[in-house]
């Protein structure tokens, strides 16, 4: 399965122990890890100025990502109403990429799940998807 990776999945994968580092690696194990250059941008932004992570480390993280299929910056947003213009550009980019599913935690996109021309999961939906 090709499965894109919001910024928000791939920060707490990062960050914090649980869910989204477990499925994170599954997904490098036995699937295609896409996400787009849109999250890349925002990663970068906040690891170093929330997170306060040194400069090598977000390179590093930077590297780390770019060994997979990274999504560049669509053209357009699709016609669907999304509460954040950002996420609009996330939604797309996972469309242009081809993926099977988006992975999120933003509630904006979960919420266009519905219409949307891919599914969008939350971290435990994916596990779930993923592993049945």
């Amino acid at each position: 399965m090709r499965v894109f990776f919001d910024t928000n999945v791939l920060l707490s994968a990062y960050t914090a122990h649980g869910l989204s580092a477990d499925l994170f690696r599954l997904v490098l194990t036995e699937h295609e890890l896409l996400t787009g250059e849109v999250n890349i941008l925002e990663l970068k932004r906040v690891l170093g100025q929330r997170f306060r992570v040194p400069t090598s480390e977000v390179a590093s993280v930077e590297r780390e990502l770019r060994e997979h299929t990274i999504v560049p910056r669509p053209d357009k947003t699709l016609e669907l109403k999304i509460r954040d213009d950002d996420d609009a550009w996330v939604l797309a980019s996972a469309v242009l990429g081809h993926a099977d599913a988006l992975v999120t935690g933003d509630t904006d996109l979960l919420d266009v799940a519905e219409p949307a021309p891919l599914p969008i999961l939350s971290p435990r939906d994916c596990w779930r998807w993923l592993r049945s």
